[in-house]
This record gives C-alpha cells, sequence and structure tokens, in this order.
C-alpha cells in the first residue's frame, strides 16, 4: 500500500480555527438548503449585477506567524515615560484584572446587557461603576459609561440645552478644558447651532449662555473652586458642567458640593492603559432631575419574578433603537469592558487605597514643583493636583530634547512652556530623571504638604458600599470576579445568534497583542516617531479596508458604529459646503436601515425623511424617487443599510445610489452588515460614497458586554479632504478625543486580516450566508420566514416572524427568555419589526451548535403549539415561566408541566447546563422604582424575604 500524505493543513487559520463549519458539514448543510455547492448558493443569494470583479489578494498568516509579525511592529514603537497628561495617564492595571477581565472571553465576548437574566453579572460590575463615579463626583445618578471624555463633554453639551430653562443659544467652554474636548464640543454644536464661547472662566456672563463648562483640574493643572462661578450660572437659568477626574476627586472638593449640575470626565486611569487613545470608558453623573435626559446606559436595580433583586438597563425609553430621531440617547456609545475595569479597580484598592494613591501622585508633584521653584523656574499653577506648567522660554526645545534623552515626554505647550503630568507609575527614580532634564541634580525630601488651599480638600465620605470593603486578598478578588462571570452567558459559553449584532469568534492570537506594553503604554499624544509600528499597522489596515470596500481613503477616528455614521454625514455636510451647497440638509432614510442612522442624521442637525418599504421589504423605490425630487435641492444624503436590516440583498441598490447622485445627494451605505459583503461586494462600487465598517462585528474586535468598538468610515476620493480631523494634528472636526479613536484595538482587527487572508475573509462571508440559510430551511414551515430574495434565499441574517402566536397569547419575550433555559442568548428581539427575532449565525459557530439552537427553536414552537391547541394556557405554560432557576428546580412544584420540561428543555446541556440567576425580570417595577447605585446591604435581605 503506498504512502499518502494529508492534505491537512493545521495552521490554516480561517478554514480550521475561525470558519465553524467543517467541509463535510457545509455539504450536509447545502444540501439542507437545496444548492450545490457555496457559490451556486451565493450566486443565488447576492445579485449578480453588484459582485465585485477581483478577489481579495493577500495571502494568510498562521497564529504563530501573526504573533511574530506583531513582535516585529511593536518593536516600532518606543516605549518612554510619558508625562504629557491632558487626559491620558500611565497607570497599573492590577495582575488579577487584566488576567481575569481583560483577558478573559467570559468578560470580552458578551453582549451589551439586554436580556437582563443572562447578564446579571456584568450589571453587577456596571452598577459599582456607576456608585463608585456617583460617590467620586458627589451626584446622585451616573450612567454606565460614554466612548471618551471629550465626546461625554459634548453629550453634555446637548443635555445641558435639553434642558436648561434660560433662552439662550450659546455654551461657555472654559479655556483650561483640554483641546480635545473644546474640539469635539465645536464640532458637535456647529449642526446644531449652538455657538461656543470659549474664554477665561473670570469673562463668563452666565446671562448669554444656557450652560458652562469648567475642568477641574484644568488642562495646564489649575485648581479653582468653582462654586461661586456655578451659583451665577444657575441664577441665569443655565446648566453647569465640570469635566474633572477621578484620582483627584480622593483628594479635591467633589463637583457635587460645589453646585455642579452634571460630572463627565475619564476613568482610564483607573487601571486602563493608554492604548494610544483607547479604549477608555468616560463617565457621566448628574442631578438626580436630570437623569431622564442622561445619555448612555444607565444599570438599574428591579425584581425576578420571585421578587428576588435582580439588575437590567434602565430607563430604554429613551434610546433611539426605540425613539429612532427623538432618541436622548444612543445606544452605541458604551465602553462596558473598560468601565468594568474601572470598576475592579475601585473594588480592589477600595477609599483608602485610592486615596493613598492620589496622595501619592500629588506628593510627587509637590516635590517637583518645590525642586524647580527652588531653582528658579517659574511653575505654575499655585494651586495644583498633579499636573504643573513650567515657563521656559526660548529654552522650549532644549528642554523637551533632554527629557526625551532620559526617556520622557513632557507636554509642549505654545512657545515657551511645557507641562507635566505625573500618575500612579511615577516613583522616585522617574522624579530624578524629570530634574534632570531640567539640569537639577537629586529631590527634596518628601513632605505631605498639599500644593492647594485646604479649604479645597475633600470633606464628605466615598466608597462606603460594603462591595468597595471586601477582603481585598487576591484569592477574594478573583473569586468575586468569577462568581460574577459565572451569572453570564456569553460567547465562551454559547452562539449569540443577534442579527446585526456579528457575535463571531474573537480568536485569542487576535487579542493577545493590545496588552503588551509596546501598544499598551502609548500616550495618544507622543511624537510621531515614538509610534512608528502603530503607524505601519494602521495604514496597512486602512490599505486593506480600501480593497475590501472599494474606498479610497478612510479615518479612523470614530470609536463606534453610530459614531461613525456621525462622523461619515458630517464629512459630507462639509464636502456641500465646500460645493457651496449649504442649503442641503434632508436625509432619505428607508425604514428597513439600521436603527441608529435616524438619530445620527438628528445629531447633524439634518432633516430626517423617511422612506416606505415595499411589501417584501425592500426600500419602496417610487416613494425614494417621489421624495428624492420633492427634497430637490436640500437633498444631502440618503442612508441605506446593504444588505437591509430586513437580512435581504436589494436588487435595486444601485438605482436607489442613482437616484440619489441625480439630485445632486450623497450615498451613506451603513456597514452594519458588511459582514455578508467582504470579498463579494463592495459598497464603494455600487454606489455608496461614504460607510461605516463594524469593527467590533465584521472585523472581530469583540463586544465586550456593550463596548468597546470602533466604527471607522471609508469614503470616496471627493469627500476624503473633508474627513474628521484633530487638533493633535493641526486639524479640525474631531469627533474623538485622540486622533485614532482607540487605537490600541485596531490591532484586532488587522490581526483578523492577517490570519484569514483575503480568500479566508471571502470564505468567511459564503459561510455566514450558508448558516444562515440552513437556519431559514431547518425552520421553514415552523417559523414564517419574514423577508427573502427573489430566489427564496437570505443574507447573513434571517427575520422569523413570531408576531401569528400572539393570538394564543405567546409573545416574542416569552420565547427569548425561553431560549435562556436551552442556554442561549435570544435573537434581536422586536428589530427592525416588532414582534419578530432577527437571528444571525455568523460563519464561526458550528453546524452542531446551530443545529442545538435550532433543536431548541422547534422544541419551543412545540410548546407554542400546545399552547394554541388548548393544552395549556401561555399564562401555566414553560414560555411565560421561563427562565427557570435553580430556585425553582428546588422549590415546591406546582406548575401544570413537568419539572423535566421545564428546566431540561431538548437544547440545553445537561451537564454543563447554564443556569440564569434570576427569573423573568420586572422592568416596569425596575423604572418605577429607579435605584441606579449600589443598593444598600439591607436591601439584600429585604430581597430575601
Amino acid at each position: 500500500m503506498s504512502f499518502t500524505p494529508t492534505d491537512y493543513n493545521t495552521y490554516d487559520f480561517a478554514n480550521r480555527r475561525h470558519i465553524g463549519p467543517s467541509p463535510a458539514e457545509m455539504t450536509e448543510m447545502l444540501a439542507a438548503v437545496g444548492a450545490a455547492d457555496l457559490e451556486t448558493l451565493v450566486a443565488e443569494t447576492v445579485p449578480p449585477s453588484i459582485r465585485q470583479g477581483k478577489a481579495l489578494t493577500w495571502a494568510p498568516l498562521a497564529e504563530h506567524e501573526l504573533l511574530a509579525r506583531m513582535r516585529e511592529v511593536a518593536a516600532k514603537n518606543r516605549v518612554m515615560t510619558s508625562l504629557i497628561g491632558q487626559g491620558y495617564y500611565g497607570t497599573v492595571t492590577p495582575p488579577a484584572i487584566q488576567r481575569n477581565i481583560l483577558e478573559n472571553p467570559a468578560w470580552y465576548t458578551a453582549y451589551t446587557p439586554y436580556q437582563p437574566e443572562i447578564a446579571q453579572g456584568r450589571l453587577e460590575a456596571l452598577l459599582n461603576y456607576q456608585t463608585m463615579v456617583a460617590d467620586l463626583t458627589g451626584l446622585p445618578v451616573a450612567n454606565a459609561s460614554l466612548l471618551d471624555e471629550a465626546t461625554a463633554a459634548a453629550e453634555a453639551m446637548t443635555m445641558a440645552e435639553r434642558t436648561a430653562k434660560s433662552k439662550a443659544r450659546a455654551f461657555f467652554v472654559d479655556r483650561f478644558c483640554h483641546p480635545q474636548t473644546i474640539a469635539v464640543i465645536r464640532t458637535r454644536a456647529e449642526p446644531l447651532g449652538i455657538e461656543i464661547i470659549e474664554d477665561m472662566v473670570g469673562n463668563l456672563d452666565p446671562s448669554k449662555v444656557f450652560g458652562a463648562i469648567f475642568q477641574y483640574p484644568g488642562s495646564y493643572g489649575h485648581v479653582t473652586d468653582f462654586t461661586a462661578l456655578i451659583a451665577k450660572v444657575h441664577a441665569a437659568k443655565g446648566i453647569a458642567i465640570v469635566a474633572t477626574d477621578l484620582l483627584a476627586l480622593c483628594l479635591l472638593k467633589e463637583p457635587g458640593a460645589m453646585g455642579a449640575d452634571i460630572a463627565v470626565g475619564s476613568s482610564q486611569r483607573f487601571g486602563v492603559p493608554m492604548g494610544y487613545g483607547g479604549p477608555h470608558a468616560a463617565f457621566m453623573a448628574c442631578r438626580d432631575e436630570l437623569k431622564r435626559a442622561m445619555p448612555g446606559r444607565i444599570v438599574g436595580v428591579s425584581i425576578d419574578s420571585r421578587g428576588n433583586k435582580a439588575y437590567r438597563l434602565a430607563l430604554q425609553t429613551r434610546e433611539q433603537h426605540i425613539r429612532r430621531e427623538k432618541a436622548t440617547s444612543n445606544v452605541c456609545t458604551a465602553q462596558a469592558l473598560l468601565a468594568v475595569m474601572a470598576s475592579f479597580y475601585g473594588v480592589f484598592h477600595g477609599p483608602k487605597g485610592l486615596r493613598a494613591i492620589a496622595e501619592r501622585v500629588h506628593f510627587l508633584t509637590n516635590r517637583l514643583a518645590r525642586a524647580l521653584k527652588a531653582a528658579g523656574a517659574k511653575v505654575a499653577p499655585a494651586a495644583f493636583f498633579d499636573t504643573i506648567t513650567v515657563e521656559v522660554g526660548v529654552g522650549q526645545a532644549g528642554i523637551l530634547a533632554a527629557a526625551r534623552a532620559e526617556g520622557l515626554n513632557f507636554r509642549k505647550i505654545g512657545l515657551d512652556r511645557v507641562g507635566i503630568s505625573l500618575d500612579e507609575t511615577t516613583d522616585e527614580k522617574v522624579l530624578i530623571r524629570v530634574l534632570r532634564a531640567f539640569g537639577i541634580e537629586g529631590v527634596p525630601p518628601h513632605r505631605a504638604s498639599l500644593g492647594f488651599p485646604e479649604t479645597m480638600l475633600r470633606e464628605s465620605e466615598y466608597l462606603t458600599h460594603p462591595v468597595f470593603h471586601m477582603n481585598r486578598a487576591e484569592s477574594e478578588m478573583m473569586r468575586y470576579m468569577r462568581r460574577l462571570s459565572d451569572r453570564d452567558l456569553a460567547l465562551d459559553r454559547a452562539m449569540i445568534p443577534l442579527g446585526s449584532c456579528t457575535m463571531k469568534l474573537n480568536a485569542a492570537a487576535e487579542m493577545m497583542p493590545i496588552t503588551w506594553p509596546e501598544f499598551g503604554s502609548l500616550h495618544p499624544f507622543v511624537p510621531a516617531d515614538q509610534a512608528a509600528g502603530y503607524a505601519e499597522a494602521i495604514d496597512d489596515l486602512t490599505a486593506k479596508l480600501c480593497e475590501i470596500t472599494g474606498y479610497d481613503a478612510f479615518s479612523m477616528q470614530p470609536n463606534s458604529g453610530a459614531q461613525g455614521e456621525y462622523a461619515g454625514l458630517l464629512t459630507i455636510q462639509a464636502y456641500h459646503r465646500a460645493q457651496g451647497q449649504r442649503e442641503r440638509d434632508i436625509c432619505l432614510i428607508p425604514v428597513s436601515a439600521h436603527g441608529t442612522n435616524p438619530a445620527s442624521a438628528q445629531m447633524c442637525g439634518m432633516k430626517v425623511v423617511v422612506v416606505k418599504s415595499a411589501p417584501n421589504g425592500d426600500v419602496d423605490l417610487d416613494d425614494f424617487r417621489a421624495k428624492a425630487a420633492a427634497a430637490g435641492d436640500r437633498l444631502a444624503a440618503c442612508m441605506i443599510t446593504y444588505p437591509s436590516t430586513h437580512g435581504v440583498f436589494e436588487e435595486t441598490v444601485r438605482e436607489v445610489c442613482q437616484i440619489t447622485h441625480d439630485h445632486g445627494g450623497q450615498v451613506y451605505i451603513d456597514g452594519a452588515n458588511m459582514n455578508a459583503l467582504v470579498g463579494l461586494v463592495k459598497p464603494g462600487e455600487i454606489g455608496g460614497d461614504v460607510s461605516h465598517l463594524n469593527l467590533h462585528k465584521t472585523f472581530a474586535i469583540p463586544h465586550g458586554g456593550g463596548g468597546p468598538g470602533m466604527g471607522p468610515i471609508g469614503v470616496r476620493a471627493h469627500l476624503a479632504p473633508h474627513l474628521p480631523g484633530h487638533p493633535q494634528t493641526g486639524g479640525e472636526g474631531a469627533v474623538s478625543a485622540a486622533p485614532l479613536g482607540s487605537a490600541s484595538i485596531l490591532l484586532i482587527s488587522w490581526a483578523y486580516c492577517l490570519m484569514m487572508g483575503g480568500e479566508g475573509l471571502t470564505q468567511a462571508t459564503r459561510v455566514a450566508i450558508l448558516n444562515a440559510n440552513y437556519i431559514a430551511a431547518r425552520l421553514a414551515g415552523k417559523y414564517p420566514i419574514l423577508f427573502m430574495g427573489n430566489k427564496g434565499r437570505v443574507a447573513h441574517e434571517c427575520i422569523l416572524d413570531t408576531r401569528p402566536f400572539a393570538e394564543a397569547g405567546v409573545t416574542v419575550d416569552d420565547i427569548a427568555k425561553r431560549l435562556i433555559d436551552n442556554g442561549f442568548h435570544a435573537p434581536t428581539m422586536s428589530w427592525p419589526v416588532a414582534g419578530t427575532l432577527m437571528v444571525e449565525p455568523t460563519e464561526s459557530e458550528t453546524k452542531a451548535e446551530i443545529d442545538r439552537f435550532i433543536t431548541a427553536l422547534l422544541a419551543i414552537r412545540d410548546e407554542i403549539a400546545a399552547v394554541e391547541a388548548g393544552e395549556i394556557a401561555a399564562a401555566d405554560s414553560p414560555l411565560r415561566h421561563a427562565p427557570h432557576t435553580v430556585e425553582d428546580l428546588v422549590a415546591d412544584w406546582d406548575r401544570k408541566y413537568p419539572r423535566e420540561q421545564g428546566c431540561f428543555p431538548p437544547g440545553a446541556f445537561r451537564v454543563d447546563k447554564y443556569w440564569p440567576p434570576v427569573g423573568r425580570v420586572d422592568n416596569v417595577h425596575g423604572d418605577r422604582n429607579l435605584i441606579c447605585i449600589c443598593p444598600p446591604v439591607e436591601s439584600y435581605a429585604d430581597a430575601a424575604e
């Protein structure tokens, strides 16, 4: 017998690791959907008129080859001690948090906690975050994070506009705010017609503004008591905002004690690496009366079906997936994973530990200031926390060069000053190097003296809840993190089949480099020559995204998909202005477009005109044509999602684009469904002028429980000059605090592209389409499939119509909660069509897992049939009692169905079954009895009773 070597390539990442079904399984699935092969299925799904002509070109790397490449690129970054400040600081990530949170797929692969029963762990961690922020700012209500400090400040401005009783149309910005914050505020204000008055706080005229924002401590170090100024703002019926620093507030008088209405800032220095700009969780806190106007997610406390305490997202009616263009909150503006890290940092250190870190940083800064003054230097300000400014005159360049020779980065301020910000990582050795850069040897002795007046000392307590007073032994911390993660259902346990959210594999090899110090330790404003590795990685990622999309240029600045939409529309507006067509302000948005679109258009000051859908779910072409004609010279843009949110490749997409262009508008193609396009269709070739890409969907950045994400925008060449700029690079129109947004996680998408290769990415798209059509075929006849293409195919997702079951009293909620008993996260509920489930399996799911999901849905359909047949009432069925907890399992059983059926349905594992920690959560109770900080210990006992 002759020897035949195997052709199996164990290092083929795309086909052996990332794509779930094996070739043999694909053959079985193709038989089930009635297609001869993958290419036949794709040809029946994707209109031939839009298919791209050229294949994606680059070859793949194996995992070990990728990590070697990453090491080479990382070595091109120069890691120095950055004392630049300006909102970004060195911090020490406790190893227990790095290993058990940041590097743990139980945390980083979780989805946004819209199904609270399977998200109690991350909801508790986020509630801890809200409590920490509320305590430190001295304000009663905080949200569960925003994108970054600059965008949080811009959100606070628009919140002030909505809530202020003043009729003024101007907003005051403290000149000592961070430059990137001022830039993002200006960008947000312009399309809304808000005048920005930027000045020294002493020149504030409260009668001319509806609100004001003050930086505390200031960007150049100033510690100022704003109590009197805030009182004047209030007297003029305005809203006072304080942009602040959580570590400083461990020592300094809190904004709430000054009378502030809103406080914003970044929690980055609470254990989250700088990462060349992000991701970092911003915070916002406010007075109780303003809470319903506050943007972002808010975790609240409610009860479950047994009356036990349960967490949930509160006040969701503010959000744009419900209110569309009238929303006060955008669901895509959170950094949950980073907020969780910051909250655990607070738990890890507790109030005493945080106070000790703050004192140490402050006393080191005081020693530095004393040494510089003793040497004759002019040091400002008189009152400071961790940042000082040194006047160096014409010697600025020499001082900056001397600092770099010592391995230090100072902040260049104007032409004659340098700024120095100390942080948690600063020690005496760093202090010696700083002083050597000024030609000073030695440091003055430690002295526990304050660098600000004692009247500015904080008097109130903070972090008094028992969670911040745990035994901080690592064993206890590790177990607390494990307990919380065990309460959650994330991608490490089961498929998360959410339509339009693309919960695919986030490979370990893609995640590893982000924690390397060569990538994690860089300040976003370091000189370019210190970030050559980042430049190489991002340039190559940009080139690959251009090849994938057919666009000519990209901006990596937007921090989320929704922010990408906003940035894309601003780019379109800037283009129209440059053409002398400022009057163009109408945006056509089909009903089938992504839910964030109307809110983004509204943020840009555009008038949204909704276009109807045809009965088959396509854009109603006649209605689109009529509304484009009616808009005429005012048509700015149309926003379409392709394939549509209905899960179909519409045949008329080129026509929609052409109609828009014929009327002088620009076409925005939402990239939410790009996972159905990569390697098959280029949006820039079918008529798109601009698209955002959800890198946290299609390109493997994990969702992190509701953030981080990245939403870079690709544009055709004529729009490239109008992409967002940044003050750090001399540009205008910034939409994020850092020039490259959350730069560190761009490495994940780059690694994904490198390991998949061009053909691997294309195969992933084909298999995503196969998996969705397999589900649709297997469920056909049991669940109506709401929309399909002309040849009876769905794209990469399908919509199950559960509305007919309502006649029997079974709701879409009942089906979603029953899926939890089977160990699955529910598909996207009631969107884009109320009463439906939108399923997206992605290419990463194996046939076995998809079959388990189908088994669960078929068993649920049998339970619905029993209700329809009158065998059991909906209220008495396992559907209505779902999800079932261990408490249900062991309690007296008086229900009208067997315990086995309730707790161990066919789709569930028996040995490894996931048990939700709470029963069905009462949403109405949570909003009527709103609690958004950790409840007192007594309430735990009350709930138990």
